[in-house]
């Protein structure tokens, strides 16, 4: 018996997730899935979506195409705890997120939905559907390195000013106003900016990272969580360190093409 018991349980758990959503969101349900509802209250606007689901009939998903190749479709998830949905929007070289947001209102979901099938700027979506939060991120639709750098960069600008973290963010602006370290590839795993030489989907690594500490200390490493080379009392100083650690003649960030 003990063999079945992980089928059991999930065949339990899909039950109860259903049972869960039925229970909040019973007029979708009714409209026969979340393809069919976001439909129909976008046709009572006037728009035109093309919604459509991995499973049809399906509470808990539905997509939306754009009409423009940069864009992947938008994902629209409902939520298991309580009746809202979320909705991301990623640009398809990268898969990164240039739209997100989540919101109790299917006609804002719609309005959405229509601006990024439409190819509407980021901005103009924002405009139409105000849930909707820009991640920072800028289309490039030509999949150009360094637009595609800077696109990170800007992300990361602002999520170290969302976090509300001084330190954190002393750090990510002292790093992009240094010319060395703003011409590679930012990213972070765990709060600690790193820099890679290729944008995604295949980074290549740069080995010196930065991290912030709440009691204003600024360290460099090696590598990430690796060796420390240095400590400084602040951002500048760590920058400064981390340049003098950079291999020589770093060119310019490329593509990082998808491994075949």
């Amino acid at each position: 018996m003990s063999g079945y018991a992980p089928w059991v349980r999930l065949r339990h758990n899909r039950s109860v997730m259903s049972a869960d959503l039925d229970a909040l969101y019973p007029d979708i349900a009714a409209e026969g899935g979340l393809v069919s509802a976001l439909s129909a209250v976008a046709m009572k606007q006037g728009l035109s979506v093309p919604f459509t689901s991995p499973e049809p009939g399906s509470l808990r998903s539905a997509t939306a195409t754009s009409t423009v190749s940069h864009r992947n479709h938008l994902t629209i998830d409902a939520w298991t705890v309580k009746r809202r949905w979320s909705i991301t929007g990623c640009e398809s070289f990268q898969g990164l997120a240039l739209i997100e947001g989540d919101t109790e209102d299917p006609a804002q979901i719609a309005r959405a939905a229509q601006a990024w099938h439409d190819g509407a700027a980021l901005a103009e979506i924002r405009r139409v559907a105000t849930f909707v939060k820009l991640t920072g991120r800028f289309e490039v639709p030509d999949h150009d390195a360094v637009q595609l750098a800077e696109s990170e960069w800007q992300c990361l600008r602002l999520e170290a000013t969302e976090m509300n973290l001084p330190q954190y963010q002393a750090m990510v602006e002292a790093a992009y106003h240094e010319p060395a370290l703003r011409r590679l590839y930012p990213f972070t795993s765990h709060s600690t900016l790193r820099f890679a030489i290729t944008t995604r989907p295949n980074l290549s690594v740069v080995p010196v990272c930065l991290d912030a500490h709440q009691d204003n200390r600024y360290t460099v490493n090696a590598e990430f969580l690796g060796e420390i080379l240095a400590e400084t009392s602040t951002a500048q100083e760590a920058v400064l360190l981390a340049v003098s650690q950079l291999p020589p003649d770093l060119g310019p960030v490329e593509l990082g093409v998808p491994r075949s």
